[in-house]
C-alpha cells in the first residue's frame, strides 16, 4: 500500500491566506450516469513541470465513484467511459479551477479525447461561441497522438451508454447525442457505436503517429475519413517517441561520458556532437564497466531466483551459483506480454536456442522480465509457458524470469544487458522504447524491423530480424523470423561477443557499442522528440489559436463561415477540361505544359488551389503517392476558369498526371480539417 505522506505530492488547496475558505481541498465535479461525481486534485511536481492528478476517493462520493480511480484501465465499458470523461472533462475543469487557459492542448491517445469536448463546451459559455466557432478554435490549438497500431486498440461505446453518460452535457451545448455520435464514427462504422479515435481525429486537425512506419499504418486505419486523397497525404504526421535520457542511464556510464565527452552531452542530449567523443573512450574501459553493470545485473536476478525458490521449494536445494553466470552474453527481455509482442519466438525451436544457451565454452543466457494486462488471459499464458518450457527443457541455470517488474528492475534490466531483444509481428509496434533505453548504456538492440528501430536500424549499430517484410500468414511470419533470430545469433552474435583479444576485450562488440551509443542516443534522446513537438505543434498552433481567439474571435467565426461556405457549395466545383502540350515521350528533365479549365460555381479563385497531381505509374494504370504542382489563374470565361502550368519530369519511367482542384485559406489545414478535393474525370 502507498502511503500519501510520503509520496512527493500534495493535494491542491482553495482560497487565499486569512479568506474562509483556505487551506480547504479544491474540489471539482462532472456529471456520470445521472450522479455527480466529486475528485480530488493534487499536485505532484516533476521538476520544473506541475502534474496534475486526480482522486475519487473522497467522502462526497458514493462507493462505485470512489473506485473509479483505483484502477488504470480498470472496469468494463461504463467504467472505461466513466475513467475517460474523468480525465478529459475533469481535467480540464482542474485547469481552469487554478485560473490555467491552455493555448495549446496534447491529447495522448483517445482516452483524453473529452478534454477537447470541455474546452469547446467552456469557449462556448465564455464567449457566447456558437459549437462550430468553438470547435474551430479549441482545434486549431489542439494535437492528437496515436499510439495505437490497430483498430481494436480504440475504446467503442454503445449508443445507449453514450445517452445515459453524455445526453444532458451536448445538450447544454445545443446539440443532440445523435450529432455526437456522427462526430465519433467514419461512414462504414456502426452508427451506433461511439469511437473515441475518429472524434480525436476531428477535434485535432493537428495530429501524430509515434513512429514512421506507424504513420503509415495509422493513414491506412485512417483513409476511410480521406476516401479521395492518396495514402501520402492522409493528413497525419509521426514523431519518433523518444526516452529520458538520464532517468535510464547507470551512474558508471555517465562518469564515463563526463572524463571524455565533457558536460555537453548533460546540457542536450539530442545534439549529435555532444556524442562525438564516444570514439575517444578507451575499449578497455568502456568494457569494464559494462561488465561491471552486467555483474550487478546477474547478482540481483540470482537473489529474485533465489527468494522465488524459497518460496515456492523452501531454502534447501537452490545454488547462486547454478543461476546465470557473470561471463555469459545476457539477453534481455522484458515488456508488457501482449500476443503480438511474441514473447515465446525464442522459444520456437527448443533444439536450436538449447544449443546456443548451453555452450559451454560460449554461454549465453536470458534474463525475462514484464506483465500481461490484468484481462489480457493470453499474454499471461506467455508466461506460464516460459516458465514451464525453462524448468522442463532444464534451462532454469541460462534463463530466469524475474517477477513484479518495476521501474527499479527495468533500470537494472537496461544497465546490464549485453542484447535486448524485440519481437513484434511487424507492423505492431506503434513504436516501443524499452530497447532505447539499453542504447546509451552500451546494450546493442536485436530486433525485428517494426516500430522505431525500422527506421533507426543500419549496419553496425545492432542487428535486424527479417528484412521488413510483413506476411497475410502469420504462422509463416513467426518461422521465418525465428529461423532468422536463431541464425543471427549463432553466426554472427554470439560468435562476436567471444572475439576477445589477449585482454579479454571483444574489440569487435565494443565497436559496435560506441557507434550505437553515438549514432542513436541523440536521435531517441527525448529531449530531441521534445523540441519536435515543440517546433511542428505547439508554437504553430498556439500561435494559430491565438489568431483565432484575437478581436473577440472575429477569425474563428470568419472561418465557420467560410467552411460552411465551401462545403456547400462543393458539389459545384469539377475539372471541365485538360489539355497536354507535350509529347507521349518525354525526357528527364523537361517538363510538360497544362492548361485545364474548371468549375467553381459560386466560390473564387481565392477559395480554391488548382493542382496538376504526378506520379509514377501504378500496375494498375492509376496514379497515387505522387506530388502536386500549382496551376495559375489565366482566365474566366463562360463560366470556367482557365489555369495553366507545366508538370516536372523528374524520373524515368511511366508517369502520369491528373488535375485536381482543393480549398485553400491560409488559417484552415487542408485536408486535415476539410477533405473536400475534385478530381479530373478520367
Amino acid at each position: 500500500m502507498l502511503d500519501p505522506g510520503a509520496l512527493p505530492i500534495r493535494p491542491i488547496t482553495m482560497g487565499a491566506p486569512g479568506s474562509p475558505e483556505a487551506g480547504s481541498p479544491l474540489r471539482i465535479h462532472i456529471e456520470i450516469h445521472g450522479r455527480r461525481v466529486w475528485a480530488q486534485p493534487w499536485l505532484a511536481q516533476v521538476g520544473r513541470i506541475p502534474l496534475y492528478l486526480l482522486n475519487t476517493a473522497v467522502p462526497e462520493n458514493d462507493a462505485q465513484a470512489r473506485l473509479l480511480t483505483s484502477e488504470l484501465y480498470g472496469g468494463g465499458a461504463e467504467e472505461r467511459l466513466a475513467q475517460e470523461l474523468l480525465l478529459g472533462i475533469g481535467g480540464m475543469r482542474v485547469l481552469t479551477a487554478l485560473g490555467i487557459k491552455p493555448q495549446m492542448v496534447h491529447m495522448n491517445e483517445g482516452h483524453t479525447v473529452f478534454a477537447g469536448l470541455e474546452r469547446i463546451r467552456q469557449l462556448m459559455q465564455d464567449n457566447g461561441l456558437s459549437f462550430y466557432e468553438a470547435r474551430q478554435t479549441a482545434g486549431a490549438g489542439s494535437l492528437f497522438t496515436t499510439h495505437t497500431p490497430v483498430p481494436a486498440g480504440f475504446d467503442l461505446f454503445p449508443r445507449p451508454l453514450i445517452e445515459s453518460d453524455l445526453g444532458a452535457y451536448v445538450r447544454e451545448m445545443g446539440m443532440e447525442v445523435g450529432d455526437l455520435m456522427r462526430m465519433g464514427k467514419t461512414n462504414d462504422e456502426d452508427p451506433d457505436v461511439f469511437n473515441v479515435a475518429v472524434l480525436a481525429l476531428r477535434e485535432s486537425p493537428r495530429r501524430n503517429a509515434v513512429s514512421r512506419l506507424h504513420r503509415r499504418v495509422t493513414a491506412e486505419m485512417m483513409q476511410p475519413g480521406w476516401p479521395e486523397f492518396p495514402k501520402n497525404e492522409v493528413p497525419i504526421e509521426s514523431v519518433t517517441n523518444g526516452v529520458h535520457t538520464m532517468s535510464w542511464l547507470a551512474s558508471e556510464m555517465a562518469t564515463l561520458y563526463d572524463t571524455y565527452l565533457g558536460s555537453e552531452w548533460r546540457e542536450d542530449s539530442s545534439l549529435s556532437a555532444a556524442w562525438e567523443g564516444v570514439d575517444r573512450i578507451p575499449d578497455l574501459e568502456l568494457w569494464r564497466i559494462h561488465s561491471a553493470l552486467r555483474e550487478r545485473l546477474i547478482a540481483y536476478a540470482r537473489e529474485q531466483s533465489r527468494l522465488h525458490a524459497r518460496e515456492k521449494w523452501g531454502a534447501g536445494g537452490w545454488h547462486a551459483s547454478a543461476v546465470l553466470r557473470p561471463d555469459a552474453l545476457t539477453i534481455g527481455f522484458a515488456r508488457r506480454f501482449a500476443t503480438y509482442k511474441r514473447a515465446t519466438l525464442i522459444l520456437s525451436d527448443l533444439d536450436r536456442l538449447k544449443r546456443i544457451l548451453l555452450d559451454e565454452k560460449r554461454p549465453v543466457q536470458m534474463i525475462m522480465a514484464g506483465k500481461a494486462h490484468p484481462r489480457d488471459g493470453a499474454g499471461k499464458e506467455f508466461i506460464r509457458e516460459i516458465l514451464e518450457v525453462v524448468r522442463r527443457e532444464g534451462l532454469t541455470s541460462r534463463v530466469v524470469f524475474v517477477e513484479d517488474y518495476d521501474i527499479s528492475k527495468a533500470a537494472l534490466l537496461v544497465q546490464g544487458v549485453d542484447v535486448w531483444l524485440n519481437t513484434p509481428r511487424r507492423p505492431f509496434e506503434a513504436c516501443g522504447t524499452s530497447g532505447m533505453k539499453v542504447v546509451p548504456n552500451g546494450g546493442l538492440n536485436l530486433s525485428i524491423l517494426d516500430g522505431w528501430w525500422a527506421e533507426s536500424y543500419r549496419p553496425g549499430v545492432g542487428w535486424a530480424i527479417g528484412d521488413g517484410q510483413e506476411y497475410l500468414n502469420h504462422e509463416y511470419q513467426d518461422h521465418m523470423d525465428a529461423d532468422h533470430l536463431y541464425g543471427l545469433l549463432e553466426n554472427e552474435i554470439v560468435p562476436l561477443f567471444f572475439d576477445r583479444d589477449a585482454d579479454e576485450v571483444p574489440i569487435g562488440w565494443t565497436k559496435m557499442m560506441k557507434e550505437s551509443i553515438q549514432v542513436l542516443t541523440p536521435a531517441l534522446s527525448g529531449v530531441r522528440m521534445v523540441k519536435e513537438y515543440a517546433e511542428r505543434f505547439y508554437v504553430p498552433g498556439a500561435a494559430h489559436h491565438e489568431r483565432l481567439a484575437a478581436d473577440d474571435f472575429s477569425k474563428a467565426r470568419e472561418l465557420t463561415a467560410w467552411k460552411a461556405r465551401l462545403r456547400s457549395a462543393w458539389s459545384q466545383v469539377g475539372v471541365s477540361w485538360v489539355e497536354e502540350k507535350g509529347p507521349a515521350d518525354v525526357a528527364v528533365g523537361e517538363i510538360i505544359p497544362v492548361r485545364a479549365k474548371v468549375r467553381l460555381g459560386v466560390l473564387e479563385p481565392s477559395d480554391v488551389v488548382v493542382e496538376a497531381y504526378y506520379s509514377r505509374l501504378a500496375a494498375d494504370g492509376s496514379i497515387k503517392e505522387g506530388k502536386g504542382v500549382d496551376l495559375h489563374w489565366q482566365s474566366f470565361e463562360n463560366g470556367e476558369h482557365l489555369y495553366v502550368g507545366e508538370v516536372p519530369a523528374r524520373a524515368s519511367g511511366l508517369h502520369a498526371f491528373s488535375v485536381r482542384i482543393l480549398p485553400e485559406h491560409e488559417d484552415v489545414l487542408i485536408p486535415n480539417e476539410l477533405p473536400l478535393v475534385a478530381w479530373e474525370e478520367i
